[in-house]
């Protein structure tokens, strides 16, 4: 019995040992990564009107900006905000297609499509925001990429709104130059991607006008941060690592979108009918063209990325 006990103890004892080792490994898994550092210490291409702090070092290992995901810097909850609402989106996706089939439906291809785009572009807009400071080939590179999503995401944003959100009135008005219009200038936009809001018969009376109009609120007011260096400009240095207009944008986009995608699910439910009679077919149409403008927008991103490089090499010459 005793040396049963002994042994429990010497298990216990052992356990304790490699719990005690587990801050070690994690340390090592982790290692200590360098300071920040001050707008002076970084090139100018990293720097950012009235954002005085925070820069991390250029010129280190992938691995090292992959690591600042969990280091408190300028970007960090730029970087986060997206993240997590890309996250919020796979859930979305998760919940919508345990009713909705995307793969037979061919009226349900627009909302998969604008489910997919927002998932790039916040995706994209992380992964920017994450490893763009490792040079300036890297900055440009992977805002480029970023740039993509904003295309495509437009793209997905407004051909869900033309399939399932229009009036019969307005669908003969613009039907033959929607998906040129959007061809023309997915380029334009900040992110928002959202049309007027729809007219319905009833006004107030129809509960899914409120998530249009909050979306659209929503877009608005992302755009005015956009655009907008504030309240950074009028505090320069006290928003290095919380409260950037910047910052304020990416939560402000990302309610807009799950306003948006709340809106749509509705509208592919309630408004079938309508929009089965009114675009028949098109939705096949819409799905070449959305990886038509896929491919544009990155053959285009990378196009000039390989422009950007080459200048860099002459002026390293």
């Amino acid at each position: 019995m005793a040396t049963v006990v002994m042994e429990q103890i010497g298990r216990l004892f052992i356990n304790a040992q490699q719990l005690r080792q587990i801050p070690q490994l994690l340390e090592s898994a982790f290692p200590t990564l360098p300071c920040t550092v001050k707008i002076s210490d970084v090139p100018w291409v990293f720097r950012e009107r009235h954002i005085l702090t925070g820069y991390r070092q250029p010129d280190q290992s992938w691995r090292y900006y992959f690591l600042t995901l969990f280091q408190r810097h300028n970007e960090s909850l730029n970087v986060w905000t997206h993240l997590l609402a890309a996250l919020i989106i796979l859930v979305k996706w998760q919940e919508i297609s345990e009713t909705v089939d995307f793969l037979r439906d061919p009226h349900a291809q627009p909302l998969f499509i604008v489910l997919l785009a927002a998932f790039t572009y916040l995706s994209f807009s992380a992964l920017a925001h994450l490893l763009s400071a490792k040079s300036e080939l890297s900055f440009y590179s992977f805002y480029f990429l970023d740039y993509v999503g904003v295309a495509v995401y437009q793209y997905g944003s407004a051909l869900a709104h033309y399939y399932y959100a229009i009036e019969k009135e307005w669908h003969t008005r613009v039907q033959g130059l929607f998906y040129l219009s959007k061809l023309l200038s997915f380029g334009v936009g900040a992110g928002g991607g959202g049309p007027p809001l729809p007219r319905r018969g009833g006004g107030g009376s129809d509960p899914v006008v409120t998530y249009h109009f909050y979306h659209m609120v929503f877009f608005l007011i992302s755009a005015y941060f956009f655009c907008c260096p504030h309240p950074e400009s009028l505090f320069p240095g006290r928003c290095d690592f919380i409260g950037q207009g910047h910052q304020i944008f990416h939560i402000f986009v990302v309610v807009c979108t799950l306003m948006q995608i709340e809106a749509l699910k509705i509208d592919f439910t309630e408004r079938r009918p309508f929009y089965e009679r009114l675009h028949g077919d098109l939705a096949h149409d819409a799905v070449a063209l959305f990886i038509f403008t896929a491919c544009c927008s990155a053959l285009t991103a990378f196009y000039v990325r390989n422009r950007v490089r080459a200048s860099l090499h002459e002026k390293e010459e």
